[in-house]
């Protein structure tokens, strides 16, 4: 999407009160919740909140150096590097370090402020959601971040993998793409295109949630 400066101001807004959010959330967490899986294959909660620190405060010479050590792979990279930064502080420092960098405007390399956005929105699912719990999602953070997610490919490659489908949000104006016609609210959308949902059991032109 073409940022401009209103959106911008808006999207670090939005990004500070999405830190917020989960600092409130992971607070009330206990030990074994810090450690239960997140909806990502793989990562413990814990490993989540470190990846949101890393890539909010990632700089380049990190970003080569660490790339380098997993073998150029971006996907091992983020991987490797939040397991082992969260193996090595506890939550209680995980914690203060989120509510540190609340208002935070760094942006590695390539990225904007909605890429910041829609990483926490996405990942506070993959928080939430294992555990059960329920968040609401922003509905404009939600529709900049999914203009953000369809026209970027890698690494969730939404207009391949969803080729076959047009996508109507039904709480706000957004749509995209052809074929069979899918309607859910914009906070599933964004969930759908980013993989944490399916439209295996949404009937061609419903109005429902995805589950």
């Amino acid at each position: 999407m073409n940022v401009t400066a209103t959106t911008e101001e808006l999207a670090w807004t939005a990004v500070a009160a999405e830190r917020t959010s989960p600092a409130g959330l992971l607070h009330e967490l206990t030990a074994e919740q810090w450690d239960h899986p997140s909806l990502r294959e793989g990562w413990r909660v814990r490993d989540v909140v470190a990846h949101i620190l890393l890539t909010s405060q990632a700089k380049l010479p990190w970003l080569l150096w660490q790339t380098a050590r997993a073998r150029g792979s971006i996907t091992r990279m983020n991987f490797g590097t939040a397991i082992r930064y969260a193996d090595r502080n506890s939550p209680e420092n995980l914690l203060t370090e989120l509510r540190a960098i609340t208002g935070l405007r760094h942006r590695p390399i390539a990225t904007n402020a909605v890429d910041r956005l829609m990483d926490l929105l996405v990942h506070g699912h993959d928080i939430a959601a294992p555990l059960g719990i329920h968040r609401d999602m922003p509905i404009d953070a939600a529709r900049w971040s999914i203009d953000r997610v369809w026209e970027m490919g890698w690494p969730f490659h939404a207009r391949r993998t969803l080729a076959a489908h047009h996508l109507t949000a039904t709480d706000t104006d957004w749509s995209a793409g052809s074929g069979t016609t899918l309607r859910a609210p914009i906070a599933d959308m964004l969930l759908l295109v980013t993989g944490r949902k399916s439209v295996t059991n949404l009937r061609p032109g419903c109005s429902t949630r995805l589950q």
